[in-house]
């Protein structure tokens, strides 16, 4: 069985935290450097009774937490041991002047390729909570994926009840396939990927899968504790919903911002998202162990694992005799009731009910005024079949599967975004045209257009610094509405509103929640619906924003926002650093 691992909390005593956490030292107020080491290797893994050699980092999988505190310096050097070109993305950390290690494949940097080394060297500013790191090239993530767990500055408590033990909870999909050769097969029929195998907790499938038995993750709880569930979605393709049988969850943060606590049975996450939740166990021991399970949510037309992951939460009793020990392994074993798998109105009500604090100490700092209003339009579409060959997508396979932001498909380039824009080499690399409005507006969510065509391009948009951004995102009904999870590099973004149906302009402003609405870093865009959000160009550099769902990134659901720099120094963006691979 899987052994629970936890963390303390940012109150425990110094012995205890460096008992726990060897990665931490003492630390002043000022924040110190941390130091981490990558070796990207092969690794054999046996999972449902497959064993198969997958990218990992240091040999872990799931690979290894990082663990810091607010202030502090990371500074991890990623050596690249393997066939693939390697890059990895520090998901949700700001990088506050600091792009050149926000790691996306051709966007901020050239891959690492085999045999060479990269250091990511960037500062916590401003932020506490759980992120999480993963691969940011290709399908490598399926693998390559660990939480980032940053604690709040010394002797700075929580805004909710201090916890008994913090356990992270890291949400994944297991391929028997090598997922390398799924995705390289989809975008060369045309079709739909194949999809995994499993999903995992902590990299564990569970009970409820074949072979699977003894790759459980198992949560030991004493009775009458209050325990922090760091949650973290790292699956590829699937938002999923979760819950604990007869257990109530208190939600109190949301992609590493406190909100105002809720308590609720049941959550969505989606892929890109994370979700801390207090536990708070039974006074007594129940006599009962619990699944905690997930299971995907799920709107679209094509296929998917539509399986559910278990962990099992064990009470310890601490029986001191046989009998006791007898009594624990007939215990009865309760199952939790999750949401159907289309549930978009669960989805909706509880991300409505996700608000920031807004208090003195954790405003919520919503821009009250709009410099420039975009009007983006996402989902999936086609792109013809290359002459001479068969595809297996749309329309009778005269066609290949698409995904497009306001029509345009993105495509990578051979040379990293950031760094053409950096040396002004952007001519052959990209063009700052992307459009700011749909080109063919249509009954967004209603009959699609005859033309599901989409068209392909390398078009970023520019920003001046400090450019306060309105966005609404408008789900498609094209081949099929579903639910997709945007995210933003390189900044938080308030979440003022949302619906279905085709946005209105007139009428659904004035309706935004300019006081407390979320701040994220990953929202899902409602299957069948709009989702408005603003945030503050204040961040020099070049940021991705694309689905978190892996197949749709690969279809080209991604487009680049340039940040120019400000006028003051600390402002613009540093040269980059002499270790920068190059493509």
């Amino acid at each position: 069985m899987g052994a629970s691992s936890h963390l303390p909390s940012p109150v425990s005593s110094r012995g205890a935290l460096l008992l726990l956490l060897p990665e931490l030292v003492l630390a002043t107020h000022a924040g110190i450097t941390r130091h981490y080491k990558f070796n990207i290797k092969l690794q054999n893994v046996t999972r449902l009774c497959h064993t198969k050699s997958i990218p990992t980092v240091n040999g872990k999988f799931p690979g290894p937490r990082i663990v810091a505190r607010e202030g502090d310096r990371l500074v991890i050097k990623v050596v690249n041991h393997i066939q693939n070109n390697v890059s990895l993305h520090w998901h949700g950390i700001r990088q506050l002047r600091s792009g050149w290690a926000d790691g996306p494949a051709y966007v901020t940097q050239c891959p690492i390729q085999r045999g060479q080394s990269y250091v990511y060297n960037f500062t916590i500013t401003g932020q506490r909570g759980t992120f999480f790191w993963h691969a940011h090239i290709s399908w490598l993530r399926s693998t390559l994926y660990g939480p980032i767990i940053i604690l709040p500055k010394r002797d700075v408590p929580y805004p909710f009840v201090k916890p008994y033990k913090e356990v992270p909870l890291i949400f994944g999909e297991w391929w028997n396939a090598d997922t390398e050769a799924v995705i390289r097969q989809a975008l060369q029929s045309g079709a739909g990927p194949n999809v995994s195998d499993a999903y995992t907790i902590n990299g564990l499938p569970g009970p409820l899968y074949n072979c699977s038995a003894n790759d459980s993750f198992k949560l030991k709880v004493k009775p009458g504790k209050t325990y922090l569930l760091r949650l973290i979605n790292a699956a590829l393709n699937d938002e999923l919903f979760f819950s604990i049988a007869k257990h109530t969850l208190t939600v109190v943060e949301a992609d590493g911002i406190y909100v105002k606590p809720f308590d609720t049975d049941k959550l969505l996450i989606t892929p890109g998202q994370t979700t801390d939740v207090l536990l708070k166990t039974k006074p007594d021991f129940p006599n009962a162990t619990f699944f905690m399970a997930a299971s995907p949510y799920f709107t679209g037309l094509g296929t998917f694992d539509n399986s559910t992951i278990a962990g099992i939460l064990e009470y310890d009793d601490q029986p001191s005799n046989s009998s006791a020990i007898n009594r624990k392994k007939q215990l009865p074993l309760f199952r939790p009731t999750l949401p159907p798998i289309n549930d978009t109105a669960f989805v909706a009500n509880f991300s409505s009910r996700i608000r920031s604090l807004a208090t003195t100490q954790f405003p919520a700092n919503v821009p009250q005024t709009v410099d420039k209003r975009f009007f983006f339009t996402v989902g999936l579409g086609s792109s013809p079949c290359p002459k001479n060959q068969s595809c297996q997508g749309p329309n009778n396979g005269t066609r290949k599967f698409a995904a497009s932001v306001n029509n345009i498909s993105f495509a990578l380039p051979t040379t990293a975004i950031l760094q053409a824009h950096f040396f002004g080499q952007e001519k052959g690399v990209y063009t700052s045209d992307f459009p700011i409005n749909p080109p063919f507006p249509f009954n967004y969510t209603g009959t699609p257009p005859n033309n599901t065509l989409v068209s392909n391009g390398t078009k970023v948009v520019v920003l001046p610094f400090n450019t306060s951004v309105e966005l609404v995102m408008q789900g498609t009904s094209i081949l099929g509405a579903e639910s997709h999870p945007l995210h933003l590099h390189g900044f938080n973004f308030f979440v003022v509103g949302q619906g279905f149906g085709s946005f209105d302009p007139n009428k659904d402003p004035p309706n935004f929640n300019l006081v407390d609405p979320a701040e994220r870093n990953t929202v899902g865009v409602p299957s069948g619906g709009w989702v408005a959000i603003r945030f503050l160009s204040d961040n020099p550099g070049a940021w991705f924003m694309h689905c978190h769902f892996e197949v749709h990134l690969s279809w080209g659901l991604r487009m680049v926002w340039i940040v120019l720099d400000g006028e003051h120094p600390n402002q613009k963006l540093p040269p980059p650093p002499s270790d920068l691979p190059k493509c």
